[in-house]
């Protein structure tokens, strides 16, 4: 093999057994890597400098294409009810075919670093196929500096070969595509997809496998911090506004996707932000749109013009276009991606079903019970056959990521909570004045006016009300919101059919926690919404 870059002399990839490659290059910067993107016909520059790249077929993350394989050390520990499991044979033999696949391949190798908590770092080699994929990863996590790379030594080692097929009777897979985990040997293989989001969520994945058997919270969420040292933390499915949100000029970004909560604090898993671009604009989001024109940031999906300039209003090749860029292109955003004990926790829900108030204050049982659910909602028109509001549970902001059953999460998050006396907010960025189609989507300015009055303590200070169907605390007036939209049901013009829409999302919550009643104690179960409740 041939070998170009700096590494540790004594950790080549042979050490992961692939000893017959071909050229290997190791830890190189954005422009080498942009040349051999380019050179490679991978993928192409815009106008404004950046990279942009096609992910074919694969324009999404494929979760049921992930398998971790079930062995001793994994059988008792993993929630097998939400993961699919692969036998270790199965796994032997699809690592052997990955290895003579890679053989006389060109490889890109990059030795990074996956939490900003030197107590809780997780050292992470990835192996890539192409060369834009070894950027995207190295503006994704943290790059150590270039003098620790003499020394790296690896504890996850992640290689990703697109052009590899997966074949289901050989190899357990469900298709061509896989994603599998071995976390006793902490190898992950990916093969079948070119999204490069799969190497990055294979991360958090490791992490949330490890980190709880050293007591510290792994979180699917964005983080921010006030001049004050106030931290704030930011759980919310995708399109709810989490990394929206976070982007406060007015505080500094800690991360906007994956977080930590240990002994001193949070910590972001990340070095950069992979951040939705269909119809962005300069005008709602400066500080993102200003990524998208400069070297070194990446597009994905992105459709460029006649001149390459990136349209992002086009969807026409997915609703799902991204764009991947290291932390310090955010101007305020942190150096050291750490902060103290958060003292908010904000759940973002994006509820089109027009029942949620735009804010609400959470009981710590409260804030289990709806960390548990995760709640959001699909809109008519998002996924094919998609008509109607369509409930979505995603247990702990993040179902696909957690290796672990919810519980320990959960009773992790509870502790944390109550030992630092944390407010919690539930968050509506989705409907009011009816259901999706009807009514309309909650005004951003009330949102962050909202927000704003949560983290700097005000919201605290003014008089509450208790919601009939979910049972918590829902603000009465506060100062430049329109006092209207609090109250979601005296928004709606049929007030018998904002009833029937609560008794029936009402409904969907309690059918959907059935799964953790065994799990949590009477508190928890105390703060599930009332049916009877919503009838009345």
């Amino acid at each position: 093999m041939q070998e170009i870059g700096t590494r540790n002399p004594a950790c080549g990839i042979e050490v992961a057994g692939l000893t017959d490659a071909g050229k290997v290059y190791y830890n190189l910067g954005e422009a080498d890597l942009y040349e051999e993107a380019i050179r490679r016909g991978e993928a192409r520059l815009t106008a404004h400098g950046a990279l942009v790249a096609l992910t074919g077929q694969h324009t999404g993350r494929s979760p049921k294409d992930k398998f971790i394989v079930r062995d001793a050390a994994t059988d008792s520990q993993v929630w097998w009810d939400n993961n699919r499991p692969l036998t270790p044979h199965q796994f032997d033999t699809l690592l052997a075919d990955f290895l003579a696949h890679a053989k006389n391949r060109e490889l890109f190798v990059q030795d990074l670093i996956g939490g900003a908590d030197p107590e809780n770092r997780l050292s992470t080699r990835v192996i890539t196929e192409y060369a834009w994929h070894s950027l995207f990863i190295r503006n994704l996590l943290i790059r150590p500096q270039r003098s620790e790379l003499a020394s790296f030594v690896p504890k996850l080692t992640i290689i990703d070969l697109p052009s590899f097929k997966a074949d289901a009777s050989r190899h357990g897979a469900r298709t061509e595509t896989i994603i599998a985990v071995d976390f006793t040997r902490m190898i992950v293989l990916i093969g079948g997809t070119s999204y490069a989001g799969e190497m990055k969520k294979s991360v958090f994945t490791a992490l949330n496998y490890l980190l709880p058997e050293s007591g510290v919270m792994p979180m699917h969420c964005s983080a921010n911090v006030g001049s004050d040292g106030d931290a704030a933390v930011f759980f919310g499915l995708s399109g709810t506004g989490k990394t929206t949100l976070s982007a406060d000029p007015a505080r500094t970004l800690v991360g906007d996707d994956e977080h930590g909560w240990g002994e001193d604090g949070i910590f972001n898993f990340e070095g950069g932000c992979y951040a939705k671009t269909i119809r962005l604009s300069a005008e709602a989001e400066p500080e993102i749109f200003a990524t998208t024109q400069r070297f070194g940031t990446v597009l994905e999906n992105v459709v460029l013009d006649a001149n390459r300039v990136p349209d992002f209003d086009d969807g026409s090749l997915t609703e799902n276009t991204r764009c991947a860029y290291p932390l310090h292109f955010i101007p305020n955003a942190s150096e050291t991606g750490i902060a103290g004990h958060p003292k908010n926790i904000i759940m973002l829900t994006a509820d089109a079903f027009g029942v949620m108030p735009p804010i609400a204050k959470l009981t710590p049982a409260q804030a289990m019970y709806h960390f548990l659910s995760g709640y959001t909602a699909k809109v008519a028109g998002t996924e094919k056959g998609v008509t109607e509001p369509e409930a979505t549970f995603s247990t702990c902001f993040g179902a696909p990521f957690m290796p672990r059953h919810p519980s320990e999460y959960g009773n992790l998050l509870r502790a944390l909570i109550a030992r630092h006396g944390v407010d919690c907010w539930l968050v509506n960025t989705g409907w009011t004045g009816g259901a999706y189609g009807t009514g309309r989507r909650m005004p951003i300015k009330a949102t962050r006016a909202l927000l704003t009055a949560a983290l700097d303590g005000s919201l605290n200070q003014v008089e509450f009300r208790t919601d009939p169907n979910f049972g918590f605390a829902v603000p009465v007036a506060v100062p430049g919101v329109d006092g209207s939209i609090l109250d979601p049901r005296s928004t709606w013009t049929d007030k018998a059919a904002y009833d029937a829409q609560a008794r029936k999302l009402v409904n969907m919550f309690v059918d959907n926690f059935g799964k953790f009643e065994t799990h949590v104690d009477d508190s928890v179960m105390g703060a599930a919404p009332r049916v009877q409740e919503a009838a009345e």
